[in-house]
């Protein structure tokens, strides 16, 4: 464990939750990019692997809390692209 390694994490980490936050409450996928968040989700999978196998420790914790976050927000940009189309065929 690195403490560098914890405060990136928890920095990048406190960014999510806004981040989710305003992609719940938009309606919209407008802005979003679907293919950042599954490259920044693929850079979690990356850490908690190399925790697994190479370094376990609890900062495997932080990689998984994030990438929960970021599947969250790219669930909710699932939600908010078909809102985006009812939306577009209502009007």
């Amino acid at each position: 464990m690195s403490i560098f390694e914890v405060i990136m994490l928890v920095c990048f980490g406190a960014a999510w939750p806004p981040a989710v936050y305003k992609s719940y409450t938009s309606g919209t996928a407008k802005g979003k990019s679907l293919f950042f968040l599954f490259i920044i989700l693929a850079g979690y999978v990356s850490g908690i692997f190399h925790k697994l196998f190479y370094n376990l420790d609890w900062v495997v914790f932080l990689y998984a809390l994030n990438g929960a976050m970021v599947m969250i927000d790219i669930l909710l940009y699932y939600r908010n692209a078909a809102l985006d189309r009812q939306s577009l065929s209502a009007g």
